[in-house]
């Protein structure tokens, strides 16, 4: 129980009296300390510039705000595989891209899809110059390997269920 400057014990609105007493002389100590600290009434310590110099106060360009947060958050490997995708045309030439398309890459490995046979065999043959034309683009280590696959047929299944044989081959004539 709080008491008094008289020893009586207070309760009621003489309690919250003395403790907005309290709390006043407490703000009152604070604000001469911060005077003499800043230099006199309502002056405040102002920030300082930049300067001249970069800063990372400065604005900054958004390109390096996001690479950084990619680097930051361990996104930079998915983000370089991201870009064998964007700017595959840039990266083989556009013969090259006319004619493919690159499907995954995991691990080190692009798996290519070539329009057709030809297409897949000129792509294995010149499979070391594509390498180094995209780990001079993107990067080192991004692709290792390139998977080259041929034209993909026609599917005659549809549906969840199938019945073996040879299918509507035997329908056509």
């Amino acid at each position: 129980m709080a008491m008094g400057t008289d020893g009586a014990a207070l309760n009621g609105p003489d309690l919250a009296r003395a403790a907005l007493q309290a709390a006043r002389e407490q703000s009152k100590a604070k604000r001469s300390t911060a005077r003499r600290r800043y230099g006199g009434a309502g002056q405040r310590r102002r920030r300082s510039w930049s300067g001249p110099g970069a800063d990372d106060r400065d604005p900054q360009p958004l390109g390096r705000l996001a690479s950084r947060m990619a680097a930051d958050r361990g996104w930079a490997d998915r983000l370089s595989g991201g870009r064998v995708f964007g700017e595959w045309s840039t990266l083989v030439g556009g013969d090259i891209a006319e004619h493919t398309k690159p499907v995954a890459l995991k691990d080190g490995e692009l798996s290519v899809q070539a329009e057709s046979t030809a297409w897949a065999t000129q792509l294995r043959l010149l499979q070391r110059q594509i390498l180094k034309r995209i780990a001079d683009g993107v990067g080192k280590d991004v692709v290792r390997r390139i998977k080259v696959q041929g034209p993909a047929a026609p599917s005659w299944r549809h549906g969840p269920r199938h019945i073996p044989g040879r299918g509507p081959r035997d329908t056509y004539g």
